[in-house]
């Protein structure tokens, strides 16, 4: 049996942590003068006094080394268990939602895919969008430290690959975890305020300036507009893009630029093939529309970068409505969501790193189909790739096809018309935010989606964001044996 008191005890903290941050947005409805402080203290006495009890039951485990099998219970425990302490101020307090509807927004915050189920942002109380925003922010770090740490060590989707990239986390699992944890915590900490000044200096309200920064950061898209970034159009659209993007490349190039080495940044194929694909992407679009629509280009370019990036990286604003664009930019915007960010990264989606392992394998065969006698080693970034790497790779993204497509008949089945289905799915499992269809409110909300429906997307989120391969091994009973 698999001892699961390190496990108990890490969510222990972490809820004791999460209650803490609930202190926040209380202190601002608190300095506001609305009574609504009382549904986050509330909220915060439960979520803290069960994360203690929790961590003292499970005191004894404290220190030891995780291994292996715990990991994979540990990564799926935390994002199950922390949404249901985060959706307690949607329940307790304003704006009132039922359990589901409540899991669904703290989940869509936690796992930083920005979906939301409630149809009117802009009346809301300061603190609940604050907090819709801190959620978003903690699940961002949440997994950057988890792509850095936890994956490689777990050889989910080829992660394996970068065990040795920046930091040794070989053997058993956390060697140097808290050497890397306060490593990204800095640079995460220093990139968020550097937004939040950004966005100051261009004219955004400090409240405003904060949200946005939080969400920004963590490529989740929450918003406390119902126009979401469409409030601010202009050079907020511009400089939001530039931290998209940042916020989407590894964040282990970042920690190198602050020792110095800049060479890694600059030669990392990823970040190299995420920029290029980018400008793709944008171009057509634009050229596109400038064909079709006849628009000006300086708005048009403006209007396509910012939502381009924000659906590539998965952030999921929007300043327009991209369903009036056309058909070609649709289908684009719709290829860019499956591609997502870069790994270790708070991007999400399938990455750029496993289409380039990918393409090179198709290549590959291509080579062997015409000499059949020819040894071709894959290479990525001028190291070797091993054939285990492939597999995982590919792996990967049979599975990824597979729950999408499972993902969409399961919302046809709810009565979701087709269109609907589609986007709904495509946004939970590639965790991007946006949802088009007639099911959809004015702001892009899913209120009234089935619950049925909502679980399904739950549970699409839920997978996606953990790189579905580090979920399905739990439903092993081999696993539980080992």
């Amino acid at each position: 049996m698999i001892d699961l008191r390190p496990v108990g005890f890490i969510i222990g903290m972490l809820a004791l942590v999460l209650g803490l941050a609930m202190l926040v947005p209380a202190a601002v409805d608190f300095a506001r003068g609305d009574a609504h402080w009382r549904a986050f203290a509330e909220a915060a006495m439960i979520t803290t006094t069960t994360g203690a009890l929790l961590a003292l039951a499970s005191h004894d485990a404290r220190g030891r080394m995780i291994t292996l099998q715990q990991s994979f219970v540990l990564t799926s425990a935390v994002w199950l268990t922390l949404p249901g302490f985060g959706a307690l101020p949607f329940i307790i307090g304003a704006p009132g939602l039922s359990f589901t509807d409540a899991y669904f927004e703290a989940m869509s915050g936690v796992t930083t895919t920005g979906t939301t189920v409630i149809p009117a942002l802009d009346d809301l109380p300061r603190g609940t969008n604050l907090w819709r925003a801190i959620l978003q922010w903690l699940g961002g770090l949440g997994i950057v430290i988890v792509a850095m740490i936890f994956l490689p060590v777990m050889k989910v989707g080829g992660m394996q690959f970068f065990r040795s990239e920046g930091f040794d986390t070989l053997g058993k699992i956390l060697p140097r975890a808290g050497d890397i944890s306060r490593a990204l915590i800095r640079i995460y900490v220093g990139l968020t305020l550097a937004c939040v000044a950004v966005y100051a200096g261009l004219g955004m309200t400090g409240f405003d300036a904060v949200v946005h920064a939080l969400t920004t950061v963590s490529t989740g898209g929450f918003s406390n507009y119902d126009a979401s970034f469409g409030t601010y159009k202009g050079a907020p659209e511009y400089a939001a893009s530039v931290f998209m993007l940042l916020a989407a490349m590894p964040f282990i190039r970042f920690v190198q630029l602050a020792q110095g080495q800049v060479g890694p940044m600059w030669r990392d194929p990823q970040v190299r093939a995420f920029l290029r694909w980018h400008a793709y992407a944008i171009g057509v679009i634009v050229l596109y529309r400038l064909f079709r629509h006849e628009a000006e280009f300086w708005p048009t370019l403006r209007e396509v970068t910012f939502n381009v990036v924000s659906t590539f990286t998965g952030t999921g604003f929007a300043s327009e409505d991209v369903t009036k664009w056309g058909h070609l930019a649709f289908v684009v915007l719709i290829i860019t969501g499956l591609i997502g960010g870069c790994t270790s990264s708070t991007g999400c989606s399938v990455k750029v790193f496993r289409y380039l392992i990918l393409f090179e394998a198709i290549k590959a065969q291509i080579r062997r189909l015409y000499s059949p006698n020819r040894v071709v080693q894959l290479r990525y970034g001028g190291r070797p790739v091993e054939g285990e790497v492939v597999g995982s790779v590919i792996a990967f993204f049979s599975f990824f096809v597979l729950s999408f497509g499972v993902l969409i008949v399961g919302l046809s089945l709810t009565g979701l018309e087709t269109k609907t289905a589609l986007t709904a799915a495509w946004t939970a499992i590639a965790n991007v935010g946006p949802a088009w269809g007639p099911e959809v409110s004015g702001n892009g909300a899913v209120d009234q989606f089935p619950e049925a429906a909502k679980w399904l997307m739950i549970l699409g989120m839920f997978l996606g964001r953990l790189e579905l391969l580090s979920v399905f091994v739990l439903l092993l009973p081999r696993f539980w044996r080992g």
